[in-house]
């Protein structure tokens, strides 16, 4: 019998509750480690899901090079991916990184400077793409149906659903809702689009909820990051594309995305709730605006793919897949290095007060 992939996770906390379920389904695959440097947890984590043999560290250089391993999950808090998956790649391993890929522009430039020189790939955590319709998305977008695409609305988010503990500071999470989700409202059209370089923002970021005592009572005094973030893109392509994001705020929803063509446009509403958005796989239902052969304005509705995929599963699927067959990082970060640099172009524009030019660094 082949032996299995041999897998450690790095950082227990929530999202790796996740991953570690993901893993388990898989026959050919072995937990064998995991790393917190919360004193004890990644022993509670690992015994939670019946992994006796599994060995605990709080110390991930030490687990790298104890334990024999064939990949790593980084689930660490944002500031600390970038070097926990920098040390997994100079040991000669691949990464699942969970997103957002980092915090700063500086950090993604020593991650991707990392993956060169290893040889090695980082894959990050972008699971709506495995959604069917997202995958449908994609396919009418390059399709040509649209025409020459000049202006994309995105976004979503949550009328209510600001979080707590390392998700709101500065020294864990780094950025906000621009970071938790705001990150999947880009990754959706430009993944579409096929990932146009981002040129310029403007942009403004608040955290008037965040901060509030009446709107945040449990956590307002130790706010401090976005809660809202608004923004126009100009891309390659002559593309503007319009972005907001939200944890918590007075309306319903951000608004549908939707892509204006010279031919047609397409509409992907948000799902309904207090949680709604075009993002983390939660697409509702989706329409065709165009001319009909008369030239009467006319509406095509597009069939929601009623599914039962599990698109995390599939994500970290992919990644072990790509790990044993040789190929390469299934949500490569020669594209997420665009959807980072806008995130760091808003937090520089926001902070300035006016346009910015995105810059990117070449490693």
């Amino acid at each position: 019998m082949a032996e299995k992939f041999r897998v450690a996770i790095i950082g227990t906390g929530s999202i790796a509750h996740a991953h570690a379920r993901s893993y388990l389904k898989m026959d050919d695959v072995e937990i064998v480690a995991g790393s917190d440097i919360v004193p004890g947890r990644a022993r509670a984590f690992l015994d939670e899901f019946g992994l006796k043999d599994a060995v605990a560290y709080e110390d991930t250089q030490k687990m790298l090079d104890e334990v024999d391993l064939d990949g790593v999950s980084v689930c660490t808090y944002n500031q600390q991916h970038v070097p926990c998956a920098v040390a997994a790649l100079k040991k000669g391993l691949n990464v699942l990184l969970e997103k957002p890929m980092c915090v700063t522009m500086e950090q993604a430039e020593e991650l991707l400077r990392a993956e060169k020189e290893s040889g090695k790939f980082v894959s990050v955590g972008f699971q709506p793409r495995y959604d069917p319709n997202s995958k449908k998305i994609k396919e009418i977008v390059q399709s040509g149906t649209l025409g020459n695409i000049y202006y994309v609305q995105t976004g979503g988010g949550r009328r209510r659903g600001m979080p707590g503990g390392s998700f709101i500071k500065a020294d864990t999470a780094g950025i906000g809702a621009l970071a938790d989700i705001g990150c999947y409202g880009l990754d959706m059209p430009l993944n579409s689009l096929g990932y146009p370089k981002p040129l310029t923002v403007s942009a403004t970021k608040f955290d008037r909820l965040g901060k509030s005592p009446v709107m945040n009572p449990q956590w307002y005094k130790e706010f401090e990051v976005d809660d809202f973030a608004v923004a126009l893109i100009r891309l390659e392509g002559g593309i503007t594309l319009d972005f907001r994001m939200s944890w918590a705020m007075h309306m319903d929803t951000c608004g549908a995305t939707f892509f204006l063509g010279d031919k047609a446009g397409f509409k992907v509403n948000p799902t309904e709730g207090l949680w709604g958005g075009a993002w983390d796989g939660t697409v509702g239902s989706m329409t065709l605006y165009h001319d009909d052969e008369s030239g009467n304005c006319t509406e095509t509705p597009v069939p929601y793919i009623q599914h039962s995929v599990d698109i995390f599963y599939e994500k970290v699927r992919a990644y072990v897949n790509a790990c044993k067959n040789g190929t390469g990082a299934p949500v490569p970060t020669r594209e997420i290095i665009y959807n980072q640099a806008i995130l760091s172009g808003i937090v520089e524009s926001s902070n300035l007060g006016h346009e910015v030019e995105i810059k990117i660094p070449e490693v």
